[in-house]
């Protein structure tokens, strides 16, 4: 049965509770939050049920996607390829075993990656695409590519991340310094054809001797990324998935055991460093790969090092430091907020690192801050713009809701066919254009709840990312990174304090 199709009476509903409306807009947190969803480790995670899972969406979702077109086996994943090939490690095979971009040159743009970048961006968050690229490609490949994101918004592209590292495709076929002339290059072909994107250069960490591995050979691309980066795990089981490791064995590292206080040295003398190289500009910098292995902790102890992160920036911050990113939502491992169930992938086992995570998703310092924009009358005909730039720079409403107490039944109707991304009392919700109606009363039990005064007031927050995840061309010359719609009626609500028992 089709829901969306059905007539629902929505007689009950009316805007009575509604007692103030203004338009806001959300800013940048003191910190973002993102998250991976999906790499060799992993399958995609629907963002509905990551959404329903933890209250509220990230400011980027992470794709973990490889694009070598010149080897013979391509597009097949290389695990698939090569089924009979010997390998003792993750990267043995002869090029990335992350899932195959499908676009580029004769590319197709209902493809696995595209249809990724549309839920995501459907759900009020903006993608970040980890590309794995072979280096010999020409620039028509890099153009079209460039033309794959330009109806993306504000993506951000790790080309060829962790590039100081040896494990890689790219580090095993080629040198640093060709590694880094192939970034400029491909981040040049992207200013001209999709300004919209956010190029993200991925390298290493300050060395004892004051300089950035591979500095030399990776000056021009410092200089000329968007974003820098640096990938570094508390604790990490490398040899996954092809030993099990215990106590004493040589395949995995503990970098910082329980405390974060080595990642916090050496990040912000990192930042230090290419703070000098990029002659005084301080670049964002972005800790695109972040956790603890549970293969090496144990799940009980996975977050500590983690919350002990979070609690220094959020008392003394970092300069520069502007995002981490979660590695990942569902892992096969024990890199993920669940585990995936070895019976039926679909299904996700959570893991004790869930609660920490949503503990520090709850605090304002990792929470898009809201601006008032202006105050409109309740009862007035409504023509209101709806801006959405990105889940940290969005144009939307805010409505205060009167409460005579904690509701039993807290629903939301609509009248309008638009894709809308919703917050009541703290919990978010989605509400795609064919929905006439959403339960909002998981706001108000379970760990979501926020307490409610008896009466009290609540907050009702209204914004909406593109219908279709991607922005429409249009005639404004902004259109790649703004998406607009206009919203003309109020939503219904449906507030009883009792049941029908």
């Amino acid at each position: 049965m089709d829901v969306k199709k059905l007539k629902v009476d929505l007689s009950r509903f009316d805007t009575a509770p509604v007692t103030s409306v203004s338009r806001v807009k959300l800013t940048p947190a003191g910190c973002a939050l993102d998250i991976g969803d999906g790499s060799e480790r992993g399958e995609y995670v629907c963002q509905d049920y990551i959404l329903n899972r933890l209250g509220r969406p990230h400011r980027n979702v992470g794709l973990m996607y490889t694009y070598y077109p010149l080897d013979k086996e391509w597009p097949k994943r290389s695990s698939e390829a090569y089924p009979d090939m010997e390998v003792h490690g993750q990267w043995d095979y002869p090029y990335d075993d992350y899932f195959p971009y499908g676009g580029g040159i004769n590319g197709d743009r209902n493809s696995s990656v595209f249809r990724q970048m549309r839920d995501i961006r459907r759900h009020g968050q903006d993608v970040t695409l980890t590309l794995t690229i072979d280096i010999r490609v020409n620039d028509d490949y890099l153009t079209a590519i460039a033309k794959d994101l330009r109806s993306f918004g504000r993506i951000w592209l790790r080309i060829n991340h962790e590039c100081a590292g040896t494990w890689f495709t790219h580090n095993r076929r080629y040198g640093y310094k060709e590694i880094a002339d192939f970034f400029v290059r491909f981040h040049n072909i992207l200013k001209k054809e999709a300004p919209n994107v956010t190029t993200v250069f991925c390298s290493g960490f300050i060395k004892p001797d004051g300089k950035m591995e591979h500095e030399e050979d990776f000056l021009e691309a410092f200089r000329a990324a968007d974003v820098l980066s640096a990938d570094k795990y508390f604790s990490l089981h490398h040899g996954w998935p092809f030993d099990v490791c215990d106590k004493g064995d040589g395949t995995y590292t503990v970098n910082d055991r329980h405390d974060a206080s080595g990642y916090i040295d050496v990040v912000t003398k990192t930042i230090a460093r290419l703070k000098e190289i990029n002659g005084g500009v301080v670049k964002p910098f972005s800790a695109s790969e972040f956790n603890a292995d549970g293969d090496v902790t144990g799940p009980e102890l996975q977050g500590e090092a983690m919350l002990d992160f979070a609690r220094h920036i959020m008392s003394r911050g970092i300069e520069g430091f502007r995002n981490l990113s979660l590695y990942q939502f569902r892992d096969r491992g024990r890199l993920g907020l669940e585990m995936e169930d070895p019976n039926c992938p679909e299904v996700g086992i959570e893991q004790p690192l869930m609660k920490d995570y949503i503990w520090m998703m709850n605090q304002k310092f990792f929470e898009p801050g809201l601006e008032l924009l202006e105050k409109l009358e309740p009862g007035a005909d409504l023509k209101l713009p709806m801006r959405w730039g990105a889940a940290d720079d969005a144009e939307g409403l805010r409505l205060t809701v009167s409460l005579e107490k904690k509701p039993v039944f807290f629903e939301m109707s609509f009248s309008e066919e638009l894709n809308l991304m919703i917050s009541v009392n703290g919990r978010w919700f989605y509400k795609s254009p064919g929905v006439r109606m959403i339960d909002c009363m998981p706001a108000f039990f379970g760990s979501d709840g926020k307490e409610i005064e008896s009466p009290g007031e609540i907050e009702v927050l209204i914004f909406a990312p593109p219908a279709d995840g991607e922005n429409p061309v249009t005639d404004e010359k902004d259109w790649d990174i703004n998406y607009r719609t206009v919203l003309t009626e109020l939503p219904g609500f449906r507030i009883r304090y009792e049941s029908c028992l």
